[in-house]
């Protein structure tokens, strides 16, 4: 911005002297070069503004910003609501009427410019409008702020929107593994069994007994109350879920997924054959040309959904899924070697032994060991042989106690027949669970060949074959005195 000097305003100069002192100073002609950079001078005219006054007579603030320094920037315009200039301003004619606040603030003429300031009408304010228009806008936006406040407040804190009742009709829903209550809660919701996800959450919160809720497949109505969605998914009658139990046989599991799916029988045991392939085995569970079943050993025991609709294909691949899991978490591909086997499918085969041989779970350690003292070649005990009935039980689909005399069971000629074939069959008898794995992969030390469980309660291990016939007379006579 120039210097006010520069624009022939001396406004350091005393009030007294202010035009006196020089009068080359005041703008009575032409400032020399400056007609070259601005406009005429302003003060050489009969029109012009009067020159600055002393203090008395200077006119208002307003009215004295209006002068030199508008040839250099316009006044920017401000709505009197904001500036705080009321509607009794005297110069709101000026707004108007350009020309009498110019006549106005010369003070020359005929005084027409002041009459026509006094007579005039006061122009009605624009203030009370505009307070009008403002008070509308804030009260408008107080009331969109506390609406969506509410909202969020509600949302926050308030009760989750929910049904009433039991609800109507049915629709089966799928839990996955490891969801939480509120994956469990949205899950219900896109399913429209609860109206949100919040009303399971809070009444799953609220009851105890909610944390027994597992993955599986429901059967539950549609537009149910949170509280009676926990209600139902706690009900064993709602649940979907399919139990497989350890040591089950695939032949066994085969008919059960038919039953819950409500498929012809035989319908997944053809599937299991079919597609075997496809079902997603490890490399290593591919057996020779005896195995009689490639999928034995990889159903592995636990809960899965298997609901009607539901294709035997996708149950047994969650079956087989489970299993490598399992196997993978086990190791068993870095550990067979260190147990004396040949792969990773003979230490399934050896767990699915340790389950149908072993009465407890607590000789499960020891009846492994058995197993891998009859594999060893030096065994003189039975000479490699395993001769387990579970095994002559899988040949021929039965499950039975007394499988024949020892001569007559050696003469069946079958590849799983342990009582006539060296080593191991060729490949797993059933399902073995966890806890046959650990006793699989970490057998109890010890010499035994043989063990016969004499009682309910005791199991009898023996390292020679004198002993184990001793042990066999007590069984024998406890069988006899049960069945007086």
């Amino acid at each position: 911005m120039p210097h006010p000097a520069d624009l022939g305003v001396a406004y350091g100069a005393a009030p007294g002297d202010r035009y006196a002192a020089n009068p080359a100073d005041t703008y009575s002609g032409p400032v020399p070069g400056y007609q070259d950079q601005a406009e005429a001078d302003h003060y050489a005219t009969p029109d012009a503004y009067p020159p600055p006054q002393p203090p008395g007579r200077r006119p208002a603030e307003p009215e004295a910003r209006e002068g030199a320094w508008d040839a250099e920037a316009p006044e920017e315009e401000k709505h009197p609501f904001f500036t705080g200039d009321g509607e009794d301003r005297d110069d709101s004619a000026a707004d108007d009427d350009p020309a009498a606040a110019r006549t106005s603030r010369r003070g020359g003429g005929d005084g027409a410019g002041d009459g026509e300031r006094r007579g005039r009408p006061k122009k009605k304010s624009r203030n009370g409008c505009a307070c009008l228009m403002v008070s509308a806008v804030l009260l408008t936006g107080i009331g969109g702020v506390s609406y969506f406040g509410y909202q969020f407040w509600q949302g926050q804190f308030g009760s989750a929107p929910d049904y009433s009742g039991a609800g109507s009709g049915s629709v089966v829903v799928e839990i996955p593994q490891g969801a939480g209550l509120a994956e469990i809660g949205r899950i219900l919701k896109q399913q429209g069994v609860v109206k949100s996800s919040g009303a399971f959450v809070s009444a799953a919160n609220s009851n105890e007994r909610a944390k027994g809720i597992q993955a599986g497949v429901y059967t539950l109505a549609k537009e149910m109350s949170g509280a009676n969605a926990v209600k139902a998914m706690l009900d064993p009658r709602s649940s979907s879920n399919m139990i497989i139990p350890e040591g089950k046989r695939n032949a066994e599991i085969y008919a059960l997924i038919d039953k819950r799916l409500s498929l012809k029988a035989g319908t997944t045991a053809k599937t299991a054959k079919d597609q075997s392939g496809k079902l997603g085995l490890p490399a290593w569970a591919k057996g020779g040309p005896d195995i009689q079943d490639p999928l034995e050993g990889f159903l592995f025991p636990a809960s899965y959904p298997a609901a009607k609709g539901m294709k035997p294909e996708n149950v047994l691949k969650r079956m087989v899924a489970r299993a490598n899991e399992e196997y993978t978490k086990a190791d068993v591909v870095g550990k067979a070697a260190g147990l004396g086997l040949k792969n990773p499918l003979q230490l399934v085969t050896v767990a699915s032994l340790v389950q149908a041989e072993g009465k407890y779970k607590e000789d499960f350690d020891k009846v492994a060991r058995v197993v891998y003292n009859r594999l060893k070649p030096d065994n003189t005990e039975t000479n490699g042989l395993l001769d387990f009935d579970s095994t002559v039980n899988y040949a021929r689909g039965e499950s039975k106690l007394a499988i024949g005399s020892v001569d007559k069971v050696r003469k069946f000629n079958h590849p799983y027949n342990t009582y006539r074939i060296v080593g191991l069959p060729p490949g797993p008898i059933g399902n073995p669970g966890t806890a046959a794995i650990n006793s699989t992969l970490n057998p109890a030390e010890g010499g035994w060949y043989y063990f016969v469980s004499v009682t309910e309660d005791e199991t009898v291990f023996s390292e020679t074959h004198a002993e184990h016939a001793r042990a066999r007379e007590r069984y024998l006579a406890e069988l006899e005195k049960n069945q007086e």
